[in-house]
């Protein structure tokens, strides 16, 4: 008897998370097991308040590490969109030191 491999792929489960200052958005997502950051982000697109932000514009992370948007998913991970700075952060350390 050959046994043969099976044509069933686990999917991955991923939360896709935005954060602002007062509150935080998580949607967890199923996705394929060769998924993409992309494919995550695709899959959110339509949701509120993933829909108002110009997802292909803004900075994506994996667990507080940059990616592309052609990094592969793993079951479990984290995927972070990050706002854009309103201060620099060097500036906003020297102004709380009064330096500036």
């Amino acid at each position: 008897m050959i046994a043969r491999a099976s044509s069933w792929v686990e999917p991955v489960h991923v939360d896709v998370v935005y954060a602002l200052p007062g509150s935080q958005s998580v949607e967890r997502v199923e996705l394929p097991e060769a998924a993409t950051v992309s494919d995550a982000l695709a899959a959110v697109a339509n949701l509120a308040p993933f829909s108002e932000l110009d997802l292909a514009a803004m900075p994506i992370g994996v667990y507080g590490e940059l990616v592309a948007a052609d990094a592969p998913l793993r079951d479990g991970d984290r995927v972070e969109i990050y706002r854009p700075l309103v201060t620099d952060p060097k500036e906003a350390r020297r102004r709380r030191a009064g330096g500036g």
